[in-house]
């Protein structure tokens, strides 16, 4: 079973930039397909990034694409996602999430992956 850690939650004013980080450990991180969903008070848990196993190919949710960036960095079992131009909205919980089978993409559905405890990203205006 992986285990998940992220760090780098906090507040930002709009229009500002977080880097969130996930430690990961417990399996081989390099075969895996990372990724990252948001939850928004009172909304349902929204897919937000992933990054296939080997770094070539990623996939970000509408609300973030051209603002957010995913990255891995296998040598550390980490994976990054970088946060720029925030808005009031991006406002949510942020998972780190850990796809459940090796050399596998393409899910965005949150029964396809291990989730983290998550980190609070506040954007104030």
């Amino acid at each position: 079973q992986v285990q998940l850690v992220e760090s780098g939650g906090g507040l930002v004013q709009t229009g500002g930039s977080l880097r969130l980080s996930c430690a990961a450990s417990g399996r081989t991180f390099s075969r895996y397909t990372m990724g990252w969903f948001r939850q928004a008070p009172g909304k349902e848990r929204e897919f937000t990034a992933a990054i296939r196993w080997d770094g070539g190919l990623t996939n970000y949710g509408g609300a973030v694409k051209g603002r957010f960036a995913i990255s891995r960095d296998d040598a550390e079992s980490t994976v990054y996602l970088q946060m720029n131009s925030l808005k009031s909205e991006d406002t949510a919980v942020y998972y780190c999430a850990a796809y459940k089978w090796p050399d596998t993409y393409g899910s965005t559905g949150a029964e396809s992956y291990y989730w983290g405890p998550g980190t609070q990203v506040t954007v104030s205006s």
